[in-house]
């Protein structure tokens, strides 16, 4: 049985009853779901052939960066990459040139079979999945690097981290050639940073953003709360009560961001977490203020001993 899906319709019901066999595809836009269309490719060479092929057929492209380990978050953006272009295309690469030499590349969630499932259950047409040594030549030398709004937030206790991101995320768009990239709110300043990068460097794409998708509980979902123990896991719905407390006294008229930023960081010290910053920022230049007049990024970074999670929303 084939179902049609009108939009904006979930599409988290239709690929259960696709799982369960209840339905044998579904249609989005005019294209089958569910139908094995989804091409895996490799290689960089390979995609950018693809891509330039279809573009010479007069298609658009919708492409959405990922490391993996999907879920409804990610799957969420590539619903809106279905909404922007007739194709939707996908890559899971585990970047290591933004990963420090302390940090969780090793120990990443992987899942290609998962992702895969999950791609194809969604429609992606074009799921790019390279490795390493296909994106990263040995002797590879040149970097791009944004030098304003890297240097803040999670730029300042993860050096190098957006020097990392901006040069696959470069290469990506060289790659995949798409014409919108749509990414997530959750990670706010890489959205602002790759905003920038792709203005800065006259990439033709527009940048589109999806909102944040969280837990029934309020935690935003991230491929990295699989770290978190179960008593983590309880825990780690602080970040979006101290998000929710700062928006509570801004909605009270308080603009005092210091006294903001105490209550949050009052709701995070009773739990195990350690902060790693809380901070109330403009919400383009992410420069910070003390009286908050214009739109306000409310941004934090917790560490547990599973997992660093991030959280953010704007006060306006």
């Amino acid at each position: 049985m084939r179902v049609r899906v009108p939009p904006p319709a979930p599409l988290l019901f239709f690929r259960k009853v696709l799982r369960e066999g209840k339905i044998d595809s579904y249609m989005i836009k005019g294209r089958w779901i569910g139908e094995a269309t989804m091409k895996i490719i490799h290689t960089p060479r390979e995609m950018q052939k693809t891509a330039q092929q279809i573009r010479r057929e007069g298609k658009t492209i919708s492409f959405v960066p990922t490391m993996g380990c999907l879920h409804e978050g990610h799957l969420s953006l590539i619903q809106i990459a279905h909404e922007k272009a007739a194709v939707v295309a996908a890559s899971i690469f585990v970047n290591p040139a933004q990963f420090g030499p302390n940090e969780d590349l090793e120990g990443y969630p992987r899942d290609f079979e998962h992702d895969e499932q999950l791609c194809r259950e969604t429609g992606v047409d074009l799921l790019f999945y390279p490795t390493p040594e296909n994106m990263y030549l040995e002797e590879h030398s040149v970097w791009v690097n944004e030098e304003s709004l890297s240097n803040v937030l999670c730029g300042t206790s993860r050096p190098g981290h957006f020097r990392g991101v901006c040069t696959v995320v470069a290469k990506l768009l060289n790659i995949v050639l798409p014409d919108f990239m749509v990414l997530g709110e959750k990670d706010a300043q890489q959205l602002r940073v790759l905003r920038r990068m792709v203005r800065d460097l006259n990439f033709p794409v527009a940048v589109v953003s999806g909102p944040t998708v969280r837990e029934a509980d309020g935690l935003a979902m991230s491929s990295r709360n699989k770290y978190l123990s179960p008593a983590e896991r309880a825990e780690a719905v602080c970040l979006f009560r101290a998000l929710e407390t700062a928006r509570e006294l801004f909605s009270a008229g308080e603009r005092s961001a210091d006294r903001i930023r105490g209550a949050m960081r009052a709701v995070i010290e009773k739990t195990s977490g350690r902060v790693d910053y809380i901070e109330l920022v403009d919400n383009e230049t992410l420069e910070p203020v003390q009286i908050m007049r214009k739109p306000v990024l409310a941004a934090l970074a917790v560490r547990f001993s599973g997992a660093r999670l991030i959280d953010n929303i704007v006060l306006q």
